[in-house]
């Protein structure tokens, strides 16, 4: 019997590991821009999948943001088919008029069309591509914007029906797995453009890295992201817990959550008081890609740093005041 290549069944130990848990006889789908990251993931799941009781499916995302995408995804397409993926589906989306640049407009629209194919299709999972190397990427990104703990965890493992089953395997072992089957890999020329700053990080930031303090610094940037979700998950559910706990029955005509206790509030400890206001803002419909660390403060200060204050203004309209001993949100 042929030895399989260890970069084949460093991927398929990966997918299979992935997959486990997942209900028998479902479909998942895999996410293949036919990169080699996401190539070789799904001619990994083509070959796990049945073998663990599963359906393989693949969908590719024609973004038609460059020449001759629409026939790259359907060579996608046909490749899927031929190693055995069923259902397979290329979406075309619309980035225009999104919120945010062209690399953020271009992932909202891929993540909605990613959804709406996993319920047409009733998969139990869509499958993403991401490597570990885009984890230090995304460790590194964080650390430039100031994020804390929640942002330094990088790209969950799982987050509803989206899993990534490759972040502890390197970009360099997909390359070669996909070398090793001899699959038809494309590069996407957006992942050579300076203008994006995840393009900067791979080609120069990360490399420097790697130069002055040894090839490990790429995992231990990934290993870090994994240990603080797994503390961030501890401090989510302590602050879900406390929240019970500090809401109050007072809920005003027109508010759009119940209040909160300020004494109770202000015995939490700080990483508790601000993610239990971070998740209280979010649910008052503040929306959570324009809700600052800078909001969060002022929440806290209403709490920490009493003297008078007026209306804190949230994104999405709301207004918190502190009044009789309680936060109270409206909608301005």
């Amino acid at each position: 019997m042929a030895r399989i290549p260890a970069p084949v069944a460093a991927v398929r130990t990966a997918v299979r590991r992935s997959l486990t848990g997942l209900p028998s006889g479902g479909t998942v789908l895999v996410a293949c821009s036919g990169g080699p990251d996401s190539l070789a993931l799904a001619a990994a799941t083509a070959f796990v999948a049945p073998r663990s009781g599963l359906r393989p499916g693949l969908v590719t995302v024609d973004h038609r943001l460059q020449e001759g995408s629409t026939a790259r995804a359907d060579a996608v397409a046909t490749w899927a088919r031929s190693a055995g993926c069923h259902p397979v589906e290329a979406v075309s989306v619309d980035v225009g008029g999104l919120p945010g640049g062209p690399e953020a407009a271009a992932r909202s629209a891929r993540y909605a069309a990613l959804q709406a194919s996993a319920a047409r299709w009733s998969a139990v999972a869509v499958l993403l591509g991401h490597t570990r190397d885009d984890q230090a990427e995304t460790v590194l990104l964080a650390l430039a914007r100031g994020a804390g703990p929640r942002g330094l965890s990088g790209m969950p493992r799982r987050r509803g029906v989206f899993l990534r089953p490759l972040l502890d395997v390197s970009r360099a072992q997909t390359h070669k797995a996909c070398s090793a089957l001899g699959l038809p890999t494309w590069a996407d020329p957006h992942n050579a453009d300076p203008a994006f700053a995840r393009t900067r990080v791979r080609g120069g930031a990360l490399p420097a890295l790697v130069e002055a303090l040894g090839p490990a610094v790429v995992d231990n940037l990934a290993r870090t992201a994994t240990q603080l979700a797994a503390d961030n998950a501890v401090l989510d559910e302590l602050a879900a817990r406390a929240r019970e706990t500090a809401e109050t029955a007072d809920v005003r005509p027109g508010a759009p959550a119940p209040a909160l206790s300020v004494p109770v509030l202000a015995g939490l400890a700080p990483a508790v008081r601000t993610r239990l206001l971070h998740a209280w803002a979010r649910g008052l419909g503040a929306p959570g890609g324009d809700l600052s660390h800078r909001h969060v403060d002022a929440l806290d200060a209403l709490i920490t740093d009493w003297h008078g204050q007026g209306v804190t203004a949230l994104p999405g309209g709301i207004g918190v005041v502190r009044r009789d001993g309680v936060l109270l949100a409206e909608y301005l």
